[in-house]
């Protein structure tokens, strides 16, 4: 069993910067690969980005590519979305998610995680 915790959303105006935390709990943090998803209102949840387990790797949905950056610290059970230069239509509930790689490391399909976060609101203004 793994749990997830996100942390570090808010308000922000276009141009703005978050950096989301999701610190994760128990001893196989680095059995899973993580990834970030958003869902905004309306939509479905999609695929933001993914670091492979050991944090060699990573990779990024088109739309956050440049902007955003995924990192892991395993030795504090964290994984870490900064996300730089943001708009409006980043606007979104933003979730951790640990999956096992069944799929590959940098699965964009959410059925391939099996562990999710609670979720943290971000919003950009304009």
């Amino acid at each position: 069993q793994v749990q997830l915790v996100e942390s570090g959303g808010g308000l922000v105006q276009a141009g703005g910067s978050l950096r989301l935390s999701c610190k994760a709990s128990g001893r196989t943090f680095t059995s899973y690969h993580m990834g970030w998803f958003r869902q905004a209102p309306g939509k479905e949840r999609e695929f933001v980005a993914a670091v492979r387990r050991g944090g060699g790797s990573t990779t990024y949905a088109d739309s956050v590519k440049g902007r955003f950056t995924i990192s892991r610290d395993n030795a504090e059970n964290t994984v870490y979305l900064q996300m730089n230069s943001l708009k409006p239509e980043d606007t979104a509930v933003y979730y951790c998610a640990a999956g096992p790689g069944v799929s590959g490391w940098d699965s964009p399909r959410p059925s391939d995680y099996d562990y999710w976060g609670q979720g943290t609101q971000v919003s950009v203004s304009s």
